[in-house]
């Protein structure tokens, strides 16, 4: 299994090509994300300036079907040509996705370095996706891993101390261009979701009383029953956009406010500030060119964020570096889980045939006991190296020298990738056992042949009753 993304971000895109993919995460369906064979399941991360698929596929060589099946459902549900998205969508796979997410959760990737919002954004990602059905266990720790490497750079760095996102630097602007107290001011917000939520709470933060809430698909009642303002209709609108002093669009709903639309409701000189946060704007753009209005919007926010930093980032940057190496290295450790469980079966399959042996030949006799429970007890001292060892060649990336030494010396078949079976198919130079897995191969041989001969000296007796638990000599004693 690999991990992998499609990213779209304000990084690498314009924000309106940014904007119509994130249109479309709405319209994905969970269940046909994951119907695609070359898919084991997916999360989406959509913000106001990014829109991101992460995604296990099978195999490495599985990642570019994964990328297809992905590009044809956002292209079918963002109604963009199937080309155009393959273009904007940037894949990432192992290693470059995890440090990607990462970096994003973190807040090193935002517009405004540092910006706490885009960590909560991240887990809300998994909860939906886990809501869904379409996480996996590998996809969970790899969004549960962001969120505390996440953490740890809020707590180890002064990186977002000053608390900026996106919201707080474009409430910043609005001060720049029209100076004034936000409690003398009437604001008018349009949209209910999470965005508009911190929207809000950062308004009456600085102390603004009088704010109208407004939703094209009816849920301003709810919305400000939790959260506070007053809750606007069509009809109630109008009136406030004749007075309001700052609107702010959250929504980017399907409904827009045109130059047309304000031109009829507003009181002529009235100076007026748009913030149009929305990716897909809620305002047109036509706005700014109406007498007294200013326009700002997310490119203007990206221009104004401020510089954090350098040794915040710094120390943000590394604390990443070292996250994603954990992740990757707790990984590759658990690809040895096959290995070791294929070993063990093996070993435990030679011991019960000996035993089986000693138990036909000799009965339950007390020498006989005593030998089963020390060729166990060997088989658990033998089996402990060659397990860490596992583990640590996995670690290192070389566990299919691994798999193919146990093939070699045990002819123990491990399930291993496709593409590890096309290496090995390829190779002309027969694989061959290191001097140190040779001798433990023959010592191991050598002490089950002894404790199998040495039986021949004990008594015969009754069989062991089925079932019966061996003890030590020492349990027997007490």
């Amino acid at each position: 299994m690999v991990l992998m993304s499609l990213i779209a971000s304000h990084a690498e895109l314009d924000l309106e090509t940014v904007a119509r993919l994130s249109a479309a995460a709405g319209s994905l369906s969970p269940s046909s994300l994951a119907a695609s064979p070359a898919l084991q399941g997916t999360v989406v991360l959509s913000t106001c300036n990014r829109f991101e698929i992460y995604a296990e596929a099978g195999e490495h060589d599985g990642v570019d079907a994964a990328r297809s099946a992905l590009v044809d459902q956002v292209a079918g549900a963002a109604g963009m040509d199937r080309d155009q998205v393959s273009e904007a969508l940037t894949t990432r796979s192992g290693a470059d996705t995890v440090r990607h997410l990462f970096s994003v959760g973190a807040g090193l990737d935002s517009a405004v370095v540092g910006e706490r919002e885009i960590a909560g954004q991240v887990r809300r990602a998994l909860i939906e996706a886990q809501s869904a059905g379409t996480a996996t266990g590998r996809l969970t720790k790899l969004f549960q891993s962001a969120s505390r490497a996440a953490k740890e750079v809020q707590t180890s760095t002064t990186l977002g101390s000053r608390g900026k996102s996106i919201v707080s630097v474009a409430l910043d602007l609005a001060e720049d261009v029209e100076p004034g107290a936000w409690a003398e001011r009437t604001v008018v917000l349009f949209g209910t979701g999470a965005y508009a939520g911190a929207t809000l709470k950062l308004l009456e933060e600085r102390g603004a009383r009088t704010i109208g809430v407004y939703s094209a698909s009816g849920r301003a009642e709810e919305f400000v029953a939790s959260r506070g303002g007053v809750a606007l209709d069509g009809d109630d609108l109008a009136l406030w956009l004749a007075q309001a002093d700052v609107i702010i669009g959250c929504s980017g709903g399907s409904q827009r406010l045109e130059r047309e639309d304000l031109t009829e409701v507003r009181t002529p000189g009235h100076p007026l500030i748009a913030i149009d946060l929305a990716l897909s704007h809620d305002f047109d753009p036509a706005l700014d060119e109406l007498d007294g209005v200013s326009l700002l919007t997310l490119e203007s926010v990206r221009m104004a964020a401020p510089t954090e930093q350098v040794d915040s980032v710094r120390r943000a940057s590394q604390i990443v570096a070292q996250a994603t190496e954990e992740f990757e290295r707790d990984q590759r450790q658990r690809t040895a889980d096959s290995a070791i469980v294929a070993l063990r079966r093996h070993t435990q399959s030679v011991l019960e045939s000996e035993v089986s042996k000693v138990r036909a030949q000799h009965g339950c006799t007390a020498a006989a006991e005593e030998v089963e429970f020390a060729m166990r007890r060997m088989i658990k001292q033998l089996l402990h190296v060659p397990t860490v060892r596992a583990r640590e060649m996995a670690a290192e990336g070389r566990i299919e020298d691994y798999t193919d030494a146990l093939e070699s010396l045990f002819g123990i078949e491990v399930p291993v990738s496709p593409a590890h079976k096309a290496r090995k198919a390829a190779t002309t130079q027969p694989q061959r056992a290191t001097a140190a897995e040779l001798a433990q191969a023959a010592e191991l041989a050598a002490k089950l042949s002894h404790a199998a001969s040495g039986m021949d000296t004990v008594a015969a007796a009754p069989t062991c009753p089925a079932g019966r638990e061996l003890q030590s000599p020492l349990e027997r004693s007490a």
